[in-house]
């Protein structure tokens, strides 16, 4: 039988990947396509006619091919340490990182592509204080998810520890 090992040794990297793979898919599935709140470039390219229209599916098509790579080799790297031996995490670590990465996703989103660069908004169907309520939640949000896993990282990596 194979052997069981209790490790502290969880791929971070990979459960990072993730949570910014999921984070850009939520934001491309949920806030460009079902909402229709914002595309790639809206701002930037405001969607008023076909052309704008097909040019920001275009970047929205590029976004998420990004995402896809990210959650990819998230995959590959979970896949690479834990088909070497048989190793025993806390859901912590996974949760955690997965909530790290999705945050850090929303954050760095928030303030270089909303705020410095102003490619587009969270929400681009109201200007001024509301629009800005929509990015400053959207940063919050990401913040309050960094937290959350990195509490949830160490918590992780304590109880696998004490089950060594």
């Amino acid at each position: 039988m194979g052997e069981t090992r209790v490790s502290d040794g969880f791929p971070t990297l990979a459960g990072v990947l993730f949570g910014l793979g999921l984070g850009g898919f939520f934001d491309g599935v949920v806030l460009h396509q079902l909402l229709q709140w914002h595309h790639m470039l809206s701002n930037w390219y405001p969607i008023v006619d076909v052309p704008s229209l097909e040019l920001n599916t275009v970047w929205d098509g590029i976004f998420h091919s990004s995402t896809y790579v990210f959650v990819v080799i998230g995959l590959l790297i979970l896949w690479r340490t834990a088909h070497r031996r048989h190793l025993l995490w806390s859901n912590k670590l996974l949760v955690g990182t997965l909530l790290l990465g999705w945050g850090l996703f929303n954050t760095v989103e928030g303030i270089v592509d909303h705020e410095i660069l102003g490619i587009h908004h969270v929400n681009e169907h109201y200007t001024g204080r509301v629009r800005i309520v929509f990015d400053l939640g959207f940063i919050v949000w990401g913040l309050t998810m960094l937290a959350v896993g990195w509490l949830l990282l160490r918590q992780g990596k304590r109880e696998t520890r004490a089950a060594a």
